[in-house]
């Protein structure tokens, strides 16, 4: 099933665009194809990231100084 496709613009450093080029052409995909996979890669990760914050929302903060303090009292630093 194909999904209706959008069309953008996206400017590359033109050795980033060459290595995109050479993968595509060696993998016989298309860039396209390539970037789709790759932003969809990147946006995965942000979920797992914001699903591990939500579930640690309710641990106590604690501040780096405290912890630093902490480590002397304890004699680990």
């Amino acid at each position: 099933m194909r999904t209706e496709t959008k069309r953008v613009t996206i400017y590359f450093d033109p050795d980033i665009h060459r290595a995109l080029r050479l993968k595509a052409a060696a993998t016989e995909r298309s860039v396209s194809d390539m970037v789709n996979e790759a932003v969809k890669l990147a946006l995965a990760e942000d979920v797992e990231d914001i699903q591990a914050f939500e579930e640690r929302v309710s641990e106590p903060n604690l501040d780096f100084d405290q912890f630093v303090k902490m480590l002397k009292r304890r004699g680990q630093i």
